[in-house]
């Protein structure tokens, strides 16, 4: 499989961030190299051999193993110089942000070169380690127990459980088929060899209790549920040799040694400590300073009313200005009601003459006709007589 590169410039930067600024501060400091020891040369300034190690080493450890080309990491360190050179010529070295910086750095090398330089000069001892080892490790003389378990969700099925089993019933069986924990693994409910500590205390507890071959009579509650326990077998924990410890001793042995040396310059310095350790619980205010908050919120409750009225004054008037033009329209409405009432009323009237008239024309155009039935004879010769 194909290693990706990433872009050694960015990645770089990236490296520089996460180290102990080795090569940021050889590079500061400008080192002479002889050409025989270089790698290339940028505006007069040679890069070292030693540099182009330095880099292949902390991508080869930040990269679990990670190589690049040869030229890939040496055009890193020309870019590298060519910025350096930069920032040099545009003196961002005696900015006051790089000053800062760069003694925060100072005292973090010179922190660990001492405490380099300490552990060097005070190595821990294989005494050291078998003394550690005999009070830490083998002088435990723990208790590792074999069981297995049945668990259920209710008090009730515990119990039913522990009948059967007072009836002879097999364990392993009942696990099998009651147990949350068993139904799917099919183990019997087995837990295997562990130490009290690894379990919860009201079951390690009971463990504890139990004879070899014993199961518990009442329930065992948990967070889990209800326990019934069945102890199998115990035996004397067997502690690890100190060769399988000793890579775990070791660091913890020169903490121990770094914490002494720190500590005996700490009771030889005198130190002053100028800030409060903890924070103050905020005071009570006095009269004195009451007093203006007082009269404070005294001046805004005053500015509160005063905005309360005003605004009281002007809903008001709104409210009476509807109120008028409420009457005027509700007496405009009666005006209208008037005049629809006598339009209607002059809307009968003539219907009712118009009626009448109607029915004197009827009345009289049928008397007419009935004249003129009676006298046909005029009627049929129109003509006068002679």
């Amino acid at each position: 499989m194909k290693k990706k590169i990433i872009p050694l410039l960015i990645a770089g930067t990236a490296l520089l961030a996460g180290c102990d600024q080795k090569t940021t501060e050889s590079t500061l400091a400008t080192p002479t190299i002889d050409k025989s020891d270089a790698v290339a040369v940028v505006n007069g300034q040679y890069i070292a051999k030693s540099a182009l190690a330095e880099l292949e080493k902390e991508i080869s450890e930040r990269g679990h193993g990670q190589t690049f080309p040869k030229e890939k990491l040496i055009e890193e360190l020309i870019h590298r110089e060519l910025l350096v050179q930069d920032a040099t010529q545009k003196q961002l070295d005696k900015s006051p942000e790089f000053i800062a910086q760069l003694d925060s750095t100072k005292k973090t090398l010179l922190t660990q070169a001492d405490i380099q330089n300490f552990m060097k000069a005070n190595p821990v001892t294989d005494a050291e380690i078998k003394a550690e080892y005999d009070s830490k490790v083998a002088g435990e003389n723990g208790t590792e127990y074999k069981a297995r378990h049945i668990l259920v969700k209710t008090e009730e099925e515990a119990k039913k459980l522990i009948a059967e089993l007072d009836k002879g019933g097999d364990f392993p069986k009942l696990a099998n088929k009651h147990s949350l924990d068993a139904k799917e693994s099919q183990n019997g409910g087995d837990l295997g060899w562990f130490v009290a500590g690894q379990m919860v205390a009201p079951f390690s507890e009971a463990v504890v209790k139990l004879e070899k071959g014993k199961y518990t009579k009442t329930p065992v509650k948990t967070q889990f549920g209800y326990h019934v326990i069945l102890r199998e077998d115990s035996r004397a924990q067997t502690p690890p040799p100190i060769e399988a410890v000793k890579e775990q001793l070791t660091p913890f042995l020169q903490r121990k040694k770094v914490q002494a040396m720190v500590d005996g310059l700490r009771k030889q310095a005198k130190v002053e400590i100028l800030v409060p350790l903890t924070d103050e619980p905020p005071k009570a205010p006095t009269e004195a300073e009451k007093a203006p908050a007082e009269a404070t919120v005294t001046d805004k409750a005053a500015e509160a009313a005063k905005v309360i009225e005003s605004t009281a004054k002007e809903a008001t008037g709104k409210v009476e200005e509807a109120a008028k033009a409420a009457t005027e329209a509700t007496g405009k409405l009666e005006e209208a009601a008037k005049a629809v009432e006598k339009a209607a009323t002059e809307a009968t009237d003539k219907a009712k003459e118009t009626a009448e008239a109607v029915d004197n024309t009827v009345k009289k155009a049928a008397s007419e006709t009935a004249e003129a039935i009676k006298k046909p004879e005029e009627v049929v010769s129109p003509e006068p007589k002679k």
